[in-house]
C-alpha cells in the first residue's frame, strides 16, 4: 500500500496535469507550500480511514510520522528544489536502463537443447544493465543518500563532453566486466586504464586506476562477511563467539603470530539480497518462474521439474508449491587449487547454489550460479565442513520457515518469497563430508548399505564385489 503523502501528491499531481502540460514535479515546485498543505488538510480524512493517524513518509530518510507531523514538516521544509528526479518514489532511471527483452506472455518457451556460451563472459550485445542495478542497489542507501547521489551523479555524467555513448560510471563498469572476466591483474588494469585516458580527450572522467574504479563501483556491490575460523576447523569466531580469542574446542588461537591477522578467514557472500537483485529485473524474474509456465510437461525428463522428486516435494508441501516463484536450489562444492600449480598440496572450497527455476540453458550458466562460501586452505575442510556452511544454513532455513518481503518487478508487486536446498551436486568423497556418510570400507555404498554382498581381500585390505552385467 502507498504511503500517505505520495498518495496525496499523486492526486494533486493528476489534478494538475489534466489542465495544464507542465510536468508534476515543475507543478510541485511552482505550487506554494501553503496551498498543497491545504488539500491535504482537506483529504486527511480520507488518508485516516486508510492509513489511521500514522504515515509513511517516503522520502530520503523514510520512517513513521503522524499526519500533522507531515504537515509541519511540509510547513516548514517545503520541497527540495535540487530533487528534480524523484528516483526515491520509484521514477525509473532515464538515460541510464537499457532495454531487455520481454515477451508478452509468461509462456517463454527455452530451447533444452539450446548450445550455451563457450565461456559465458559478458557481451556488448547483453548491455550492462546500469539502470537495474542502481534500482536493485537503491535499498542500500536508504541510510546513506549522499552515496546514492554520488553513484547517481556518475551514471549521468559523460564520459568526456559531448559523449552520448558512455557514462562515467557505464564505461568503468564495462571495462572492469573485462578485467574479470580475463582475470587481469590489477596491475594490468591500471595500465589500461592510463591508455585508454591517454586515448580520450584530455577533460575525460575516466578513473585513473583499478583503486579509483573500485571506489567508484564498491556502493553498487553485494555485501558479503570475512568471518574469522579456527585454524583446525573446529568453529566460527561469529554470534556468542566473536569476543574469543582461542579456540573454545582445540585451544589454537585464533590469530597468527601477530595479533589481528586471523589464521583463517572464511568468505560468506549472503544469498537473500543476491535472490532480491535477480527479481529487481523483470527478465530475469519472469525466468524463474520457467519451471512452471514455460515447461514441456509431456512426460519426458529433460529437467529437474520432470522428475519425481519435485512432484514428490509439490505434493507435501502445498503452500509451498502455490507460490511459483519459491527458489529450489541446488549445493555443489569441491576442492580447487587456485594457484594452478600441480605440484601444490593447497585446496579451497567454494560452496556455490544453482537455481533450479531455470530453464536448462540457463540454470548452469555462470550469471546464474551463485558463489556463496569460500573456504580458504591450505587443507581442506574433510568432515568438519559443516562448521563452514552454518551461516548459509541459517540464511536458508529463514528463506524455508519464514520468507523474505521480495519486489517482483516483472508482477511489479511484493510477495514472500521462500526457498528450499532441493539436491546437492558433488563427487563420491565430498558426499561423505556433507551429509556425514561414511563412504568407505564394507557399507560404502549409501544406497546397499549393509545389503552389500563383498569379499574381503586380507592383502590388499579392500573388499571385492562383482556386479551382475
Amino acid at each position: 500500500m502507498r504511503s500517505a503523502v505520495c498518495t496525496l501528491t499523486s492526486v494533486i499531481c493528476y489534478q494538475q496535469s489534466v489542465s495544464q502540460s507542465v510536468s508534476k514535479k515543475e507543478q510541485l515546485v511552482r505550487k506554494s507550500v501553503s496551498q498543497l498543505v491545504r488539500r491535504i488538510s482537506q483529504l486527511e480524512p480520507f488518508v485516516a480511514s486508510w492509513f489511521g493517524s500514522l504515515a509513511r513518509f517516503i522520502g530520503v530518510r523514510a520512517s513513521i510520522r503522524r499526519i500533522d507531523e507531515i504537515l509541519g514538516h511540509l510547513s516548514k521544509n517545503a520541497f527540495d528544489r535540487t530533487y528534480t528526479r524523484w528516483v526515491w518514489h520509484g521514477e525509473n532511471f532515464e538515460g541510464t536502463r537499457t532495454r531487455t527483452r520481454t515477451s508478452d506472455s509468461g509462456n517463454d518457451v527455452h530451447d533444452v537443447h539450446e548450445r550455451p556460451d563457450v565461456n559465458d563472459i559478458p557481451n556488448a550485445n547483453e548491455g550492462d544493465r546500469l539502470g537495474d542495478m542502481i534500482r536493485a542497489a537503491q535499498d542500500k542507501f536508504a541510510e546513506n543518500p549522499a552515496t546514492f547521489e554520488g553513484v547517481l551523479k556518475d551514471s549521468e555524467t559523460p564520459l568526456y563532453p559531448g559523449c552520448s555513448k558512455y557514462t562515467r560510471l557505464s564505461s568503468i563498469l564495462r571495462l572492469y566486466n573485462v578485467k574479470a572476466g580475463h582475470g587481469l591483474t590489477d596491475q594490468c588494469f591500471d595500465e589500461v586504464l592510463e591508455v585508454f585516458k591517454d586515448m580520450l580527450p584530455d577533460d575525460n572522467v575516466l578513473a585513473s586506476g583499478a583503486c579509483e574504479a573500485k571506489k567508484i563501483l564498491i556502493p553498487m556491490g553485494l555485501p558479503y562477511e570475512k568471518i574469522h575460523a579456527c585454524p583446525n576447523d573446529c568453529v566460527l569466531y561469529q554470534n556468542e563467539r566473536e569476543s574469543l580469542k582461542n579456540c573454545p574446542v582445540c585451544n589454537a588461537s585464533r590469530y597468527k603470530e601477530k595479533e589481528g591477522v586471523p589464521a583463517k578467514v572464511l568468505w560468506y557472500f549472503p544469498i537473500v539480497p543476491k535472490f532480491k537483485r535477480l527479481f529487481s529485473n523483470a527478465d530475469d524474474a519472469q525466468k524463474l518462474t520457467w519451471h512452471f509456465y514455460g515447461r514441456n510437461k509431456d512426460g519426458l525428463l529433460r529437467h529437474p521439474a520432470d522428475s519425481p522428486q519435485w512432484r514428490f516435494i509439490d505434493g507435501k508441501y502445498p503452500e509451498f508449491r502455490k507460490e511459483k516463484r519459491n527458489l529450489r536450489l541446488a549445493l555443489s562444492t569441491d576442492g580447487m587449487n587456485p594457484f594452478g600449480s600441480l605440484s601444490s598440496m593447497h585446496s579451497t572450497w567454494p560452496v556455490i547454489l544453482v537455481t533450479y527455476n531455470l530453464p536448462p540453458s540457463l540454470c548452469m550458466k555462470r550469471k546464474y550460479m551463485m558463489l556463496t562460501l569460500l573456504i580458504f586452505g591450505p587443507k581442506q575442510p574433510g568432515n568438519d565442513i559443516d562448521v563452514y556452511l552454518a551461516p548459509l544454513i541459517d540464511d536458508l532455513k529463514i528463506l524455508w520457515e519464514k520468507g523474505v518481503k521480495v519486489f517482483d518487478a516483472h508482477q511489479n508487486e511484493t510477495f514472500n518469497l521462500r526457498a528450499m536446498l532441493f539436491c546437492t551436486i558433488q563427487d563420491f568423497p565430498a558426499y561423505g563430508n556433507l551429509s556425514g556418510y561414511t563412504v568407505k570400507g564394507k557399507t560404502a555404498c549409501p544406497i546397499c548399505e549393509d545389503r552389500i554382498k563383498g569379499k574381503w581381500l586380507k592383502n590388499s585390505k579392500k573388499i571385492e564385489r562383482w556386479l551382475k552385467l
